[in-house]
């Protein structure tokens, strides 16, 4: 990266459209960006939620707050998940969205058991744009399914503060099964310009119940 504001060079990968990703190997951040892009739309027919999700959302298994453990968060999420899939969330990287929690961009959803984190995710949040970047859940724990509950209580907290873009980056099954599409990169940097200039956005982190 370069030997500018790290912090402020992420936020404009993000305006442009890309994302940043650590080589597991090297260590080295390179921006991405992929045609066709994954985005999970906001408006109500958007996130796909099973009978089963919804009863485990609404019962309150887990407490659900925002921004109470983000590096925890973090940390979590930059585990290796196996040999094969190895994070791309480098301590460089990670302390990059340390400081863009600092100043008010990046934020976490948690999901509690007790006094246990049992899961999470965390993005960046520009205008009306939301970057989602990694969850992670600890089943061991009793956290199953809690990295989805978490993403049912990020969706909702987008549509009350009237964001317009959720970007998931790549699809995967996982995504998909939740209710993310495909568009391509035209259509994704069009939304992704009306949603950063949008004005009166609520705040990502007032206080409006997830």
């Amino acid at each position: 990266m370069s030997s500018l504001d790290p912090a402020e060079i992420v936020l404009e990968g993000y305006r442009d459209g890309a994302f940043p990703m650590a080589d597991p190997d090297t260590g080295e951040i390179e921006f991405f960006s992929s045609d066709p892009r994954c985005i999970l739309p906001l408006d109500d027919g958007g996130l796909k939620i099973s009978t089963s999700l919804a009863r485990i959302h609404r019962n309150g298994k887990f407490k659900v707050v925002i921004d109470t453990a983000f590096e925890r968060v973090i940390a979590a999420c930059a585990h290796d998940r196996t040999p094969d899939n190895r994070s791309w969330i480098s301590s460089d990287l990670a302390a990059v969205y340390i400081e863009l929690h600092r100043r008010g961009h990046a934020h976490s959803v948690e999901a509690w058991l007790g006094d246990s984190l049992v899961g999470g995710l965390y993005g960046v949040a520009i205008g009306g744009a939301f970057f989602g970047e990694s969850m992670f859940s600890r089943p061991a724990e009793g956290g199953r399914d809690a990295s989805k509950v978490c993403l049912v209580s990020l969706v909702n907290r987008l549509r009350a503060r009237r964001f317009a873009l959720l970007d998931c980056q790549y699809a995967n099954p996982h995504m998909v099964s939740l209710g993310a599409i495909e568009i391509a990169a035209d259509d994704y940097l069009a939304r992704l310009a009306d949603a950063i200039a949008l004005p009166g956005v609520g705040s990502f982190a007032s206080v409006i119940e997830p």
